[in-house]
């Protein structure tokens, strides 16, 4: 039985399915869900550091603003409550450690179908969870 979800979301077709699948077992368990969506500041360290930084950062913020309300919304119509968070830093490490910090019981997170390539070259968040969460994962497909 599941009581306390984080669900994994990006804006993506895979991050819609995850967090339609997550509202899905919050209706079955009773649950709450916790949408995260992390800014991830890696993506920057190459960058000068002058205002460009900055604009990114701030466009990435207003998406997963605009993310975590949608989410928000999507919960909603289904009467299942939902917590929002926005963090910053490497993806997979923020939703570990806010599992954790929430005590979560069911991990949610889409997966966009990388090839192994671009798996080896720039990573999975999904890959990353399911390797370092302590909690159920389910791992949803777009």
């Amino acid at each position: 039985m599941f009581t306390n979800i984080l669900v994994a979301i990006d804006g993506s077709k895979a991050s819609d399915r995850a967090i339609e699948r997550a509202v899905d077992e919050a209706k079955v368990w009773n649950a709450k869900i916790h949408a995260v969506y992390v800014v991830e500041t890696g993506l920057f360290s190459s960058l000068p550091s002058d205002n460009t930084v900055e604009i990114m950062y701030r466009v990435l913020e207003n998406e997963g603003n605009a993310v975590l309300e949608k989410a928000k919304k999507t919960a909603a119509k289904s009467g299942v409550a939902l917590v929002t968070h926005m963090k910053q830093g490497h993806a997979g490490t923020e939703i570990i450690a806010l599992a954790q910090s929430e005590k979560v019981d069911l991990i949610v997170a889409g997966s966009h179908g990388k090839s192994q390539t671009d798996r080896l070259l720039i990573g999975s968040v999904s890959t990353f969870i399911t390797a370092h969460s302590t909690v159920t994962t389910m791992v949803v497909r777009s």
